[in-house]
């Protein structure tokens, strides 16, 4: 026999396919020529981001490689670049320190999992339920921490090792001051005016952060000057003329447990920050994303990252934008791009060796600077102030905690005080005959209540943070009713606690001879109490079409025998 049951319904289909029909030699010259350029950006990007996340810039460019060749190649946007971002800094400077680089490895492998089930479940459209005022708090607080860890480079500070706790680095660097070294801070601030007045006009073909470094490449190369480089700090070799071969670090099974919510909140972040970008992308070249796809091939990217030992990845939004701005037309212009950084480090490497440490700190400092939306502090007093406590709250948590705890933190907060909006919208009113604004069916104008009946309305959604005013409400009335009715025509969603709110009530009625009847009750209300079996229980015939029926029905129930 046919049914009609649901059929969970698994599509894998990158954009690429679509973008490679009707593909001419002039969308390959635009794409062409967006990959090279953004090639390039994403180069010095990248070992900066490897740098900061205390690992080796090698391992930084890799992951830039890797996730960004996956990221294009099956992804489900036209033009969005893949790679290693600032917002996973701080999480994975947490699970290094916490528990190894090579859990930090596993980690980036479940996160990327985790993507590729969320994406398989079509929940690509539920990130966008995720509040602004989380997502702007950790934001801004990923940008404070991102410049907390720069400061060290920028003022070239003869230090050994910096505490990763916010506020012992804190404490660490004011007692260190004494030890700046002026001519690294001379570069970094050089190169970071160098980055903020450079034209805009120009950044959009030759970017700012490139000039700066390959401008201080040249410095040191020349001059033989005493400030920390990529060759000092990580060795003549730091980065390889080739790929690493894939490899897999030993999995500690007792471990693994404690890497789920650190590998959840990056598939959080990365979803997050990857349906973003896609989003922006869209909005630049008026196309439209396939968000379950976009999610696959990130977790897919990030697998592929953690088989060479890189880092977490995500879609760049920065990235994006210069990739549009630069020609892009298809995912071919983003494989470009990470085919352009494997040619430079094949071609350049060894010249790599002599990139100042502080150019590349202030690079990371414009980065921390631009993220940060630094307005949302200026607009906490025009929010609700329910918002300015998740955003802070947010906030606060990412700088000085965990931005794990951060984004728990924040999105709990977020649900308690969404269910306290909606209790305090759902209101539960006694009807008479003054209430006009109802339907003629559902109205007491013109009609009469039998002697022993209540009639109340409830409005709104009836949902567990709601329920109790039910009770609260019939309380403060202090009557005792044969017949109470429920008009229920302005309810239009009910779960599980709203239903057990009308079982007990009609419990506690049945038990004293006394009746409830509802009425007018909506679709998805009347799912949820026929599914739970309710109607049969407070009997069929006392749920009522209207409240004309109820007060029918209301009559035969206090007629004398």
């Amino acid at each position: 026999m046919a049914t009609n049951q649901p059929k969970f319904s698994f599509s894998f289909h990158p954009k690429i396919l679509d973008a490679l029909r009707n593909y001419s030699r002039r969308d390959f010259a635009a794409d062409l020529a967006a990959g090279l350029t953004v090639g390039i950006i994403a180069l010095s990007l990248a070992m900066a981001l490897g740098i900061a996340s205390e690992r080796s810039p090698a391992i930084g460019i890799y992951t830039a490689i890797i996730a960004g060749f996956l990221t294009s190649a099956l992804g489900g946007s036209r033009v969005s670049i893949g790679g290693p971002t600032a917002a996973f800094i701080p999480i994975v400077v947490g699970v290094g320190v916490t528990y190894g680089l090579d859990n930090l490895v596993i980690c980036t492998f479940l996160a990327g999992a985790l993507l590729i089930a969320m994406g398989a479940a079509r929940m690509g459209g539920m990130i966008k339920y995720i509040p602004l005022p989380v997502i702007a708090g950790f934001t801004a607080g990923i940008a404070v921490y991102i410049f907390s860890t720069q400061v060290k480079e920028f003022l070239g500070l003869r230090v050994e090792k910096v505490p990763p706790d916010f506020l012992e680095k804190v404490v660490f660097l004011a007692q260190h001051l004494d030890r700046i070294h002026w001519p690294s801070v001379a570069m970094a601030a050089l190169a970071l005016a160098f980055i903020k007045l450079w034209p805009g006009a120009w950044a959009h073909r030759v970017p700012a952060s490139i000039v700066a470094v390959v401008l201080g490449t040249l410095i040191m190369a020349v001059f033989p000057l005493d400030i920390a480089t990529i060759g000092s700090r990580f060795g003549a070799n730091a980065i390889p003329q080739s790929l690493p071969l894939p490899h897999w670090p030993a999995i500690d099974l007792a471990q693994i447990k404690y890497l789920i919510r650190p590998a959840f909140t990056i598939a959080l972040l990365a979803a997050i920050e990857s349906l973003l970008c896609a989003v922006v992308a869209d909005g630049m070249i008026e196309d439209r994303h396939d968000s379950n796809q976009e999610l696959m091939a990130q977790g897919l990217a990030n697998i592929g990252s953690a088989f060479f030992g890189g880092l977490p990845a995500t879609g760049a939004i920065a990235r994006t934008a210069a990739n549009v701005r630069s020609g892009a037309r298809t995912p071919v212009a983003g494989i470009i791009h990470a085919l352009t950084i494997l040619a430079v480090i094949l071609v350049a490497a060894p010249v790599a060796r002599f990139i100042p440490l502080p150019v590349l700190s202030a690079v990371l400092v414009v980065v921390a600077l631009n993220m940060g939306e630094w307005s949302n502090f200026a607009r906490l007093r025009k929010w609700p102030k329910s918002d300015a406590l998740v955003f802070s709250s947010t906030f606060v948590l990412t700088v000085v905690a965990d931005i794990t705890v951060a984004v728990e933190v924040g999105m709990v907060l977020a649900a308690i005080l969404f269910i306290k909006r909606v209790s305090e919208t759902t209101q539960i009113t006694a009807v008479d005959d003054r209430v006009m604004d109802l339907p003629p069916q559902d109205s007491l104008v013109g009609k009469s209540v039998p002697q022993g009946a209540l009639v109340y309305q409830l409005a709104g959604a009836f949902l567990f943070g709601t329920a109790d005013k039910l009770e609260n409400t019939l309380e403060r009335s202090h009557e005792e009713p044969a017949v109470l009715i429920l008009g229920m025509r302005r309810v239009m969603a009910m779960d599980a606690t709203g239903l057990n709110a009308l079982e007990e009530l009609n419990t506690k009625l049945r038990r004293r001879g006394r009746w409830l009847l509802l009425a007018g009750a909506h679709t998805q209300p009347l799912i949820v109490m026929q599914n739970d079996g309710f109607v049969e229980r407070i009997g069929i015939e006392n749920v009522c079409e209207n409240l004309d029926a109820a007060l029918e029905r209301a009559r035969q129930l206090i007629a004398p025998p």
